[in-house]
Parts: C-alpha cells; sequence; structure tokens
C-alpha cells in the first residue's frame, strides 16, 4: 500500500479514537455508495447523525488538511449520506463535520470542525 493510504488510514484511526473519547458512538466506517465513501459515520445525540470526513497529511505546508475538502467531495457526501438516511429507513438530521489530522514523526493534532458545510 502506497505512503499516503497508510497515512489516512491511520489519520482515519486516529479520528475515531478521539470521537469515542468525546462520546461519539461509531455507527460505520468506509462507507461506501456509488463513487462516494464515507470515512465516518457516528452519533452523539438522538435525532441526529454525524458524517466527518478525515483528511490527513504528513505537512500543513502547502495548506490545512481541511482545506482539501473539495466541492466535489461534498456532492459525493451529501449522496452517500442520503443513500445511508434512506436505506436505513432514519428520521434524522445530518451533520457534516471534518477531522484534520497532522501526523508526523514528530508532531501529531487533530482538528474536529463541526458543521464544516452544508448540504444543498
Amino acid at each position: 500500500m502506497a505512503y499516503h493510504n497508510d497515512l489516512g488510514k491511520i489519520g482515519e484511526e486516529l479520528a475515531a479514537q478521539f470521537l469515542l473519547r468525546e462520546g461519539y458512538e461509531i455507527l460505520e466506517r468506509n462507507f461506501v455508495y456509488d463513487k462516494a465513501e464515507i470515512d465516518i459515520i457516528t452519533q452523539k445525540d438522538k435525532g441526529e447523525i454525524v458524517v466527518v470526513e478525515v483528511k490527513t497529511r504528513n505537512s500543513a505546508a502547502f495548506g490545512n488538511p481541511q482545506e482539501f475538502v473539495s466541492k466535489s467531495k461534498i456532492k459525493l457526501l451529501v449522496k452517500a449520506a442520503h443513500e445511508y438516511v434512506i436505506s436505513r429507513n432514519l428520521n434524522v438530521e445530518v451533520r457534516f463535520d471534518i477531522i484534520a489530522v497532522l501526523k508526523n514523526k514528530k508532531d501529531e493534532s487533530i482538528e474536529h470542525f463541526e458543521n464544516a458545510f452544508y448540504h444543498f
């Protein structure tokens, strides 16, 4: 597996552990629908699920991780979230968060952006 894939998996695991510490329940990881993948689907409060996009970088030299969530990625996340809710017959609100992970040999940081973007 390529280094960036390994780093992405490490970042997703760090994000999942962070969410668990913050009181979230992990409902699903790596949910795939069509061409879209949701990294983590979680819940803290009844009536709302949280779709989490994890972005991991080993340096912020070219920008912060959260800046790499494109408009096309947002559209795919919304599509996959819609399918998740419909296929499970859920009656919930959906919130979209980003967890930005910076991880290298010296540093490790996690930043959680709640309501990072809104569906349209």
